[in-house]
Protein backbone atom coordinates (compact mmCIF):
# COMPACT_ATOMS: atom_id res chain seq x y z
CA UNK A 1 0.00 0.00 0.00
CA UNK A 2 1.29 3.46 -0.91
CA UNK A 3 -0.29 6.84 -0.11
CA UNK A 4 -0.05 9.88 -2.38
CA UNK A 5 -1.21 13.38 -1.44
CA UNK A 6 -1.62 16.19 -3.98
CA UNK A 7 -2.74 19.68 -3.02
CA UNK A 8 -3.57 22.67 -5.25
CA UNK A 9 -4.84 26.18 -4.56
CA UNK A 10 -7.44 28.01 -6.66
CA UNK A 11 -8.42 31.70 -6.77
CA UNK A 12 -12.15 30.98 -6.37
CA UNK A 13 -14.47 30.32 -3.45
CA UNK A 14 -14.56 26.78 -2.11
CA UNK A 15 -18.17 26.15 -3.22
CA UNK A 16 -17.29 26.91 -6.87
CA UNK A 17 -14.29 24.61 -6.76
CA UNK A 18 -16.36 21.86 -5.10
CA UNK A 19 -19.04 22.14 -7.81
CA UNK A 20 -16.40 21.67 -10.50
CA UNK A 21 -14.53 18.87 -8.71
CA UNK A 22 -17.69 16.77 -8.24
CA UNK A 23 -19.05 17.19 -11.78
CA UNK A 24 -18.58 14.29 -14.19
CA UNK A 25 -18.49 16.51 -17.30
CA UNK A 26 -15.65 18.49 -15.72
CA UNK A 27 -13.85 15.24 -14.85
CA UNK A 28 -13.99 14.22 -18.52
CA UNK A 29 -12.46 17.57 -19.49
CA UNK A 30 -9.70 17.68 -16.88
CA UNK A 31 -8.69 14.13 -17.77
CA UNK A 32 -8.75 14.67 -21.54
CA UNK A 33 -5.61 13.33 -23.18
CA UNK A 34 -4.65 11.32 -20.08
CA UNK A 35 -7.57 9.01 -19.38
CA UNK A 36 -10.76 8.55 -21.35
CA UNK A 37 -13.90 7.05 -19.85
CA UNK A 38 -16.66 4.91 -21.33
CA UNK A 39 -19.87 4.83 -19.32
CA UNK A 40 -19.23 7.82 -17.04
CA UNK A 41 -22.65 9.27 -16.09
CA UNK A 42 -23.80 12.84 -16.47
CA UNK A 43 -24.39 15.07 -13.46
CA UNK A 44 -22.62 15.22 -10.15
CA UNK A 45 -21.12 12.69 -7.79
CA UNK A 46 -23.54 11.29 -5.19
CA UNK A 47 -23.09 9.11 -2.13
CA UNK A 48 -23.88 5.51 -2.91
CA UNK A 49 -23.15 5.61 -6.63
CA UNK A 50 -21.52 2.57 -8.17
CA UNK A 51 -19.88 3.36 -11.48
CA UNK A 52 -18.83 0.51 -13.71
CA UNK A 53 -16.87 2.21 -16.46
CA UNK A 54 -14.05 1.46 -18.85
CA UNK A 55 -10.86 3.52 -18.78
CA UNK A 56 -8.27 3.95 -21.49
CA UNK A 57 -4.90 5.55 -20.84
CA UNK A 58 -4.29 8.39 -23.27
CA UNK A 59 -7.42 7.26 -25.12
CA UNK A 60 -5.20 4.90 -27.09
CA UNK A 61 -4.64 1.82 -24.95
CA UNK A 62 -7.40 -0.81 -24.83
CA UNK A 63 -10.22 0.18 -22.49
CA UNK A 64 -10.15 -1.72 -19.18
CA UNK A 65 -13.04 -2.33 -16.75
CA UNK A 66 -12.90 -0.06 -13.70
CA UNK A 67 -15.31 0.16 -10.75
CA UNK A 68 -15.85 3.24 -8.57
CA UNK A 69 -17.94 3.08 -5.40
CA UNK A 70 -18.75 6.54 -4.02
CA UNK A 71 -18.64 5.99 -0.27
CA UNK A 72 -19.36 9.62 0.64
CA UNK A 73 -20.04 12.86 -1.19
CA UNK A 74 -20.81 15.46 1.46
CA UNK A 75 -21.71 18.82 -0.10
CA UNK A 76 -21.69 20.59 3.28
CA UNK A 77 -18.29 19.36 4.49
CA UNK A 78 -16.96 19.22 0.88
CA UNK A 79 -15.51 15.72 1.28
CA UNK A 80 -15.62 12.98 -1.34
CA UNK A 81 -14.49 9.43 -0.57
CA UNK A 82 -14.41 6.61 -3.09
CA UNK A 83 -13.16 3.05 -3.30
CA UNK A 84 -11.97 2.03 -6.75
CA UNK A 85 -10.54 -1.04 -8.43
CA UNK A 86 -9.74 -2.40 -11.86
CA UNK A 87 -7.26 -1.89 -14.70
CA UNK A 88 -4.51 -3.51 -12.60
CA UNK A 89 -5.47 -1.82 -9.32
CA UNK A 90 -6.55 -3.99 -6.39
CA UNK A 91 -7.61 -1.00 -4.28
CA UNK A 92 -7.55 2.76 -4.86
CA UNK A 93 -9.02 4.66 -1.91
CA UNK A 94 -9.50 8.32 -2.81
CA UNK A 95 -10.37 11.13 -0.41
CA UNK A 96 -10.87 14.59 -1.86
CA UNK A 97 -11.46 17.64 0.32
CA UNK A 98 -12.04 21.28 -0.55
CA UNK A 99 -11.50 24.05 2.00
CA UNK A 100 -11.60 27.83 1.87
CA UNK A 101 -8.36 29.80 2.15
CA UNK A 102 -7.56 33.51 2.40
CA UNK A 103 -6.79 33.58 -1.33
CA UNK A 104 -9.69 31.34 -2.43
CA UNK A 105 -9.73 27.59 -1.92
CA UNK A 106 -7.60 24.45 -1.71
CA UNK A 107 -8.31 21.00 -3.10
CA UNK A 108 -6.49 18.05 -1.58
CA UNK A 109 -6.49 14.54 -3.01
CA UNK A 110 -5.27 11.67 -0.84
CA UNK A 111 -4.98 8.34 -2.60
CA UNK A 112 -4.12 5.00 -0.98
CA UNK A 113 -3.06 2.53 -3.65
CA UNK A 114 -2.63 -1.22 -3.64
CA UNK A 115 -1.63 -2.66 -7.01
CA UNK A 116 0.49 -5.50 -5.72
CA UNK A 117 4.02 -5.50 -7.06
CA UNK A 118 3.12 -2.60 -9.39
CA UNK A 119 2.09 -0.31 -6.52
CA UNK A 120 5.15 1.99 -6.91
CA UNK A 121 4.39 2.45 -10.62
CA UNK A 122 0.71 3.20 -9.98
CA UNK A 123 1.71 5.62 -7.19
CA UNK A 124 3.93 7.57 -9.60
CA UNK A 125 1.11 7.63 -12.14
CA UNK A 126 -1.39 8.81 -9.50
CA UNK A 127 0.84 11.68 -8.43
CA UNK A 128 1.27 12.79 -12.02
CA UNK A 129 -2.41 12.34 -12.85
CA UNK A 130 -3.74 14.35 -9.91
CA UNK A 131 -1.20 17.15 -10.39
CA UNK A 132 -2.12 17.31 -14.09
CA UNK A 133 -5.74 18.14 -13.22
CA UNK A 134 -4.79 21.56 -11.85
CA UNK A 135 -4.32 23.56 -15.08
CA UNK A 136 -7.45 22.23 -16.82
CA UNK A 137 -9.46 23.03 -13.68
CA UNK A 138 -8.09 26.58 -13.69
CA UNK A 139 -9.18 26.94 -17.33
CA UNK A 140 -12.66 25.66 -16.56
CA UNK A 141 -12.97 28.05 -13.61
CA UNK A 142 -11.75 30.97 -15.75
CA UNK A 143 -14.35 30.10 -18.40
CA UNK A 144 -17.09 30.86 -15.87
CA UNK A 145 -18.89 27.55 -16.46
CA UNK A 146 -18.43 26.65 -12.76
Amino acid sequence: MKTITVQNDYPVCARRLWALATDYAALREVMAGLVSFEGLPDGRTRTGQRLEVKVSLFGRLPAQPYCIDVLECDDQAMILRSSEQGAGVKRWLHTMTVIGTEAGSRLQDRIEIDAGILTPVFALWAGYLYRARHRPRLRLLESGRY
